[in-house]
């Protein structure tokens, strides 16, 4: 078992990340809690024990429950159980549990405690850790929301066991991104390692950042692209296939700004595409103008000209001012 610690002064907390890990869920819950709601979806391979007496809250499984409507069923449902804020949400399950779960605890009585028992390897590096929650609206992914830091999260790779291919899959897009984010060799760490460095890298920039005002936006990178490909795909692409199309798109863009050699390009191809074994094309049929113009709706972007996260001489960074004639040539080299 390998504990990191996320800074956040009073607000900080303990990630835990092993085999067999869930049994430590009692001991992350505030000790105020006297009941816990359970947000999780059907299937989940995990069964918890929270110390406390709970009532189970299941939310459909698919990107369209990702939702407003699907907050007010959970909120009507705390209203049900009296749910106050001595007590907690546990959410349990991917990163869509865990984005659902810690807004509907944001927004309930304007907050309560949140736990997280994440299930799934793009949850575990990534979504259940930092605070971001929100849900989707048709104009684009995760545009509501909040920053609601969890009191904990678990991560029992255990759970990992009983992911499909393509989850595991999903799961190495976002292992990609930390890799090119400090280089570090991932693939050669036990599976207990790489796990807990993935969230280490994301602790320590979350501890510097909370509210991604400068280096936290360094997590998307890959992901202006990935977004815009998942709600013209139908979300049909799975998040961290569209993270690794991103991020050759971001080096494409890139070496087109002048910022990365043709070198350095293929080296985001022999990372995504060979160790990793992640698809870099576009999606048949899908439309280059639409792709940039849900791109202008990503959450960076400031003014009329699109931002994106690109590597560079001094590593990667956030590059606003990007034209929109550069970021629809970049795609073109992907088909």
């Amino acid at each position: 078992m390998i504990t990191v610690r996320v800074p956040l002064g009073e607000r900080a907390y303990d990630v835990v990340v092993g085999h067999g890990v869930v049994s430590e869920l009692a001991a992350l819950l505030p000790r105020s809690a006297a009941r816990a709601a359970i947000v999780t979806q059907a299937g989940i391979p995990v069964t918890i024990d929270p110390g406390v007496p709970f009532e189970v809250f299941e939310i459909g499984h698919g990107e369209e429950h990702k939702s407003l409507a699907t907050i007010e069923t959970l909120s009507r449902g705390f209203a049900r159980m009296g749910l106050t804020r001595n007590d907690v949400v546990v959410g349990v399950g991917g990163g869509m549990v865990t984005d659902v779960a810690g807004f509907a605890a944001a927004s309930w009585h304007r907050g309560v405690p949140v736990v997280h028992v994440s299930t799934t390897l793009v949850g575990m590096v990534d979504a259940a850790i930092g605070g971001k929650t929100g849900v989707n609206i048709p104009e684009g992914k995760n545009l509501v929301g909040a920053f609601w830091q969890p009191s904990g999260v678990v991560c029992d790779l255990d759970a990992l066991a009983t992911l499909p291919p393509r989850e595991v899959r999903c799961g190495r897009g976002e292992i990609a991104k930390y890799h090119f984010l400090t280089g570090d060799d991932l693939l050669a760490m036990d599976e207990v390692e790489r796990v807990a460095r993935c969230v280490q890298i994301k602790a320590d920039i979350v501890g510097e950042d909370e509210r991604e005002g400068g280096r936290r936006a360094l997590l998307n990178y890959g992901h202006t692209l990935a977004h815009a490909l998942e709600i013209e795909t139908d979300h049909s692409l799975a998040h961290g296939e569209a993270v690794a199309i991103g991020l050759v798109y971001a080096a494409h863009l890139a070496h087109r700004l002048g910022r990365i050699s043709a070198e350095r390009v293929q080296q985001h191809y022999d990372i995504v595409g060979g160790a990793y074994e992640l698809g870099t094309s576009l999606p048949a049929g899908v439309s280059a103008e639409r792709l940039v113009e849900l791109m202008g709706r990503d959450k960076k972007v400031l003014g009329d000209q699109l931002t994106f996260v690109l590597d560079g001489p001094a590593g990667v960074e956030v590059v606003p001012g990007v034209p929109r004639a550069d970021a629809m040539a970049a795609l073109g080299s992907l088909s």
